[in-house]
């Protein structure tokens, strides 16, 4: 059972002419919800982040500044813009996320993924970066440990470093954040060595991947380290960074994942959840600039999760030689607090 939360206002978010991330990433996430309501999946609308559940992650300064620029165009950095109802909808987003988590700690879904905008993984505590305003999955983390999760963990596959969410947790033992990225890339953080620090050291897992990776890089790293550590540390419940800009379409990076590419990682993912967490995950969009791809990997996304399928034993073709760098580069750190 899987639940779509959505809604046409997220296209409200306007950015200038030629920036990555317009409005029609909105448009395209509606006609992928319609589809699914069309086929018999609930869709429901999301509900407004509160400003507590803002500040489990934001700060009380940071919180203010954002609030007071409501309803009108500001540029918190040359990537980073909004529009009049920008605040709003990163709300709406932030929101949209906890709803999920609500919906799935419930037991009214078995799954949820939030389609949103803007996304949320590079908004730092106290700083809007990388087209993001307010952390969006970090929020939705915090708020299921509120809500009464021991354990949290949150997969980021988003061809970007989710630099925000890491630092949100990288303390934490309670949240278990397993990213992997192009390297380098912006925001220039996740390198394998950044492993948590504190009580929450060896509960960040970086596997940063060089440029080129594709559907069998992704598998193998996937099933040989991201897998097992999830499964060790056994979460209460599953977010996932669901990103798209790996695609080999997307203009902002250099990776070759496919649309079905994503469509296998989230089989793997769903059947992993099956075996540790009641199948409990809630996906949260970030990235993915090329429309048609996204609109791919959307149906991609949503589609494995709902079914997963041969899960981890799925077979992946093409070569591995990037992912098996990645994991010589990646393993000799990770192994330091998880068998690999």
């Amino acid at each position: 059972m899987l639940t779509l939360v959505t809604s046409d206002r997220f296209a409200g978010h306007l950015t200038p002419p030629g920036h990555p991330e317009r409005f029609e990433r909105a448009e395209v996430m509606q006609v992928v919800a319609a589809e699914a309501h069309a086929a018999g999946w609930s869709v429901v609308e999301p509900r407004t982040a509160t400003d507590e559940e803002l500040r489990r992650i934001h700060t009380e300064r940071y919180l203010r500044e954002v609030m007071a620029t409501a309803g009108r165009p500001v540029a918190f950095d040359p990537d980073t813009v909004t529009s009049r109802e920008s605040v709003e909808l990163a709300r709406l987003a932030a929101g949209a996320a906890c709803h999920g988590v609500d919906l799935v700690l419930d037991g009214r879904a078995r799954t949820a993924v939030a389609f949103v905008r803007p996304p949320g993984h590079h908004a730092e505590a106290d700083r809007a970066m990388g087209f993001c305003l307010f952390n969006n999955v970090a929020v939705a983390a915090a708020h299921a440990r509120a809500r009464g999760a021991e354990r949290v963990a949150i997969i980021d596959f988003d061809v970007h470093h989710g630099n925000g969410t890491q630092h949100s947790f990288e303390a934490d033992p309670s949240v278990l954040f397993v990213s992997m990225h192009q390297f380098p890339c912006y925001p220039g953080t996740g390198a394998a060595g950044e492993c948590g620090r504190g009580a929450g050291e060896g509960y960040t897992v970086n596997l940063p991947m060089e440029a080129g990776c594709g559907d069998a890089d992704y598998a193998v790293v996937f099933d040989r380290a991201v897998l097992p550590v999830v499964r060790q540390y056994r979460p209460d419940l599953l977010l996932l960074s669901a990103g798209f800009d790996a695609h080999a379409a997307d203009p902002l990076a250099g990776m070759q994942v496919s649309t079905e590419g994503f469509g296998s990682l989230a089989r793997r993912l769903a059947a992993v959840a099956g075996e540790i967490c009641g199948g409990r995950i809630v996906a949260v969009t970030e990235g993915g600039y090329n429309l048609s791809a996204l609109a791919g990997s959307l149906r991609a996304l949503t589609a494995g999760l709902a079914e997963p399928g041969l899960g981890a034993a799925e077979a992946v073709p093409g070569s591995r030689e990037r992912g098996e760098r990645a994991l010589a580069e990646a393993v000799p750190v990770i192994s330091r607090y998880w068998r690999l």
